[in-house]
């Protein structure tokens, strides 16, 4: 009987321990990136500002789970980075951006070191070019992007060893729009 009873408080022991470090895992900001020059590159994520276009964000995490397709610019289609982006900004905001991520990289203007909004364009070196590969910014920490064949657009952390390490820019695109329907 005291067996049944010590086996029955230790792993409502152990479920009570899995529920805190998993709460606590959620709840705050956490740093996992390698490297201090990653690091300070995207130090300026843990500091999100309320000066953002929600809309867009709200429609890119909408889509999470859409399949990746090169060349791929609506949901029933598939999405591949830059068709993700310009389908999201277009129907949550009717701004129509360039179709490449070479184009959408001079589009808007970069943030620099300033906190960034949800609805911001982040860009990747992810292939030896400075803009290889994009998503947008959806807010603490996060960012919609769809990353590869085989896969579907995600949420994905930008402290991430991966993302960090590879981020180079923020822009701001929807107060800067280059055309609107």
């Amino acid at each position: 009987m005291q067996l049944k009873l010590y086996k029955k408080s230790f792993a409502l022991i152990g479920l009570l321990a899995f529920c805190v470090i998993t709460l606590n895992a959620c709840s705050t900001f956490s740093n996992r990136s390698t490297g201090a020059a990653s690091n300070a590159r995207i130090a300026h994520f843990k500091e999100d500002t309320t000066v953002g276009n929600e809309d867009i964000s709200i429609a890119a995490i909408g889509l999470v789970g859409v399949p990746y397709r090169y060349g791929g610019n609506t949901p029933a289609g598939g999405f591949d980075c830059s068709g993700l982006i310009a389908y999201v900004f277009n129907k949550s905001s009717g701004i129509q951006l360039p179709r490449t991520i070479q184009q959408m990289s001079n589009a808007g203007r970069g943030i620099g070191q300033q906190s960034p909004a949800p609805g911001d364009l982040v860009f990747f070196n992810t292939t030896g070019e400075r803009y290889s590969h994009a998503g947008i910014y959806v807010g603490k920490g996060r960012f919609v992007h769809a990353p590869s064949a085989g896969g579907t657009v995600r949420l994905d952390r930008i402290d991430s060893p991966y993302w960090a390490s590879r981020y180079t820019e923020a822009r701001r695109i929807a107060t800067t729009a280059t055309s609107r329907n």
